[in-house]
Order: structure tokens, then C-alpha cells, then sequence
């Protein structure tokens, strides 16, 4: 893992940092490799069960979590290496996975920032962060899925109000809109998305996989696959040693000890 994308973990949940602060963490052909392979490190960890998606902001009198695609690289002809085969752009965006993403972002998330967010599963911000999609004002459309995520985040109006102005959305109005989860004071976005993530690794690891599935599918599928899909997931859990701690331990009046199998 290189240094422009840090990868660590606390307990069962892994971090990943934005780390090119110099650059207002844009993204470039290194940050999209590195946070691809450090999905890749996340998917493959079995004790690893959640995921979080941060940025070294320190010191900046107006912090960037990501200002999207690295304009230098385009200009210099490297815009084919800002995404990657598996995961889109910033080697996430499109990229398939079992384990929630919680984002924390504390200060201005906009283009193809505003873009990893969406594809996150929750997202925590601080109340001086904002969300933009401000390609209108270059000439360009949002093309890493924000025009359709923003609307299924907040509804169209809203949604449709920030893409055609490109004006971005305050932290505490996107949290009113619902696409924000927690809403916290400025240096506080990562030790919240930390007490989040631990509360969701209490929950039965399967289940919490096997739920967020058929949520996301929801936003694509009728209602007869749905109810296929959420017959199958309900199958795999049911059939795993977990249920049978899980029942064990409500029986016995102690935490059960998920093992994630």
C-alpha cells in the first residue's frame, strides 16, 4: 500500500486515508490504484467487517476531502488512469463488495469527491463540510454515478438544483436531505464514523452483509426480484454457524461471539 492511500486497521474495522493533502486529495492514477487494492485488502480480511473512507485534512484553514479527478493528470493525458477496470473512478465507485463503507468527511467533498461519497453506505460529516457536483460550471457532467446516486439520496429537486447550479450543499442542510448520517463538530468526522462502524460490528457480520445487499438492490430491482434475492440471502444466514450462536446466546442471556461464518 502506498503512502498517497494509508490503510490501517483498528479491531474490525479497516481505515483508509486519502493522504494527498498538497493536492486537496484529488484523484490521480496512484490514488485510484491504492484505494482499489486497499478494497481489495478490506474484501479479503476476514476479520475485517467494516470499512472507512477519511482524508488527511490537517492544517488547512479550509480542508478538501477530495476535490475529484486530478485536473493536471487530465491535462497531461492521464485520464484513463484516474479509475480502474473493476472499481470506476478513484478505483471505488463502481466497485462491487460485501462489507459496508462508512465515509467520513470533514470539509468540501465536491466532483468526483462528492462522487465517493455517494457510493459509500453511510456517511458521516462534520458541520463544515459540503457536497458538490460542480461540473456544469467546466463544461463537464459528473460521470462516476453522481447524477444518478444524488437524486435516490436527497430527490430530484434537490439533487437537481445542486447538478444544474454546481453549487454545493452545506453539511447540515445534507444531513436534513438525508444524505448524511451523523452530523458533527469540525475534527470530529473520523472518531464518529469509528464509534458507528463498532456498533455496526456488534450486529452478526452475515447478516449485516446479507441486509446491505438487498437494500442496494432495492434502488434497481422489482419487487419479485427482491423478494428472490432476500429469500436467497435469508437462506445463507439462516444456514450458518452464527444464526446458531446468535440463538444460543439470546437463550443463555450473554453477547454472542459472531465469527462471521
Amino acid at each position: 500500500m502506498s503512502d498517497i492511500v494509508k490503510y490501517e486497521t483498528q479491531g474490525r474495522i479497516a481505515v483508509i486515508t486519502l493522504n494527498r493533502p498538497e493536492a486537496r486529495n484529488a484523484v490521480n492514477g496512484d490514488v485510484a490504484s491504492g484505494m482499489e487494492a486497499a478494497i481489495d485488502q478490506m474484501e479479503a480480511d476476514p476479520n475485517i467487517w467494516v470499512g472507512i473512507i477519511t482524508a488527511n485534512t490537517e492544517g488547512e484553514e479550509r480542508p478538501v476531502f477530495c476535490a475529484g479527478a486530478d485536473l493536471k493528470a487530465i491535462n497531461s493525458g492521464q485520464a484513463g488512469g484516474l479509475g480502474t477496470k473493476r472499481g470506476g473512478f478513484a478505483g471505488f465507485v463502481y466497485r462491487e463488495r460485501k462489507k459496508p463503507v462508512i465515509v467520513a468527511v470533514d470539509g468540501l467533498a465536491t466532483a468526483g469527491g462528492c462522487e465517493i461519497v455517494l457510493a459509500a453506505d453511510l456517511v458521516v460529516c462534520t458541520t463544515r463540510s459540503s457536497f458538490g457536483l460542480a461540473e456544469v460550471k467546466r463544461n463537464l457532467i459528473a460521470g462516476a454515478g453522481g447524477l444518478f446516486r444524488l437524486p435516490r439520496a436527497i430527490g430530484q429537486a434537490a439533487a437537481m438544483e445542486a447538478i444544474l447550479t454546481g453549487d454545493p450543499i452545506p453539511g447540515e442542510r445534507a444531513y436534513h436531505l438525508g444524505l448524511v448520517s451523523r452530523l458533527v463538530e469540525p475534527g470530529k468526522a473520523l472518531e464518529e464514523a469509528l464509534e458507528l462502524a463498532g456498533k455496526i460490528c456488534t450486529s452478526a457480520p452475515l447478516a449485516v452483509w446479507a441486509s446491505r445487499k438487498v437494500v442496494l438492490a432495492a434502488a434497481y430491482e422489482d419487487d419479485a426480484t427482491l423478494i428472490d434475492l432476500t429469500n436467497q440471502e435469508f437462506a445463507g444466514v439462516m444456514a450458518s454457524e452464527d444464526t446458531k450462536e446468535g440463538l444460543t446466546a439470546f437463550i443463555e442471556k450473554r453477547l454472542p461471539n459472531w465469527q462471521g461464518k
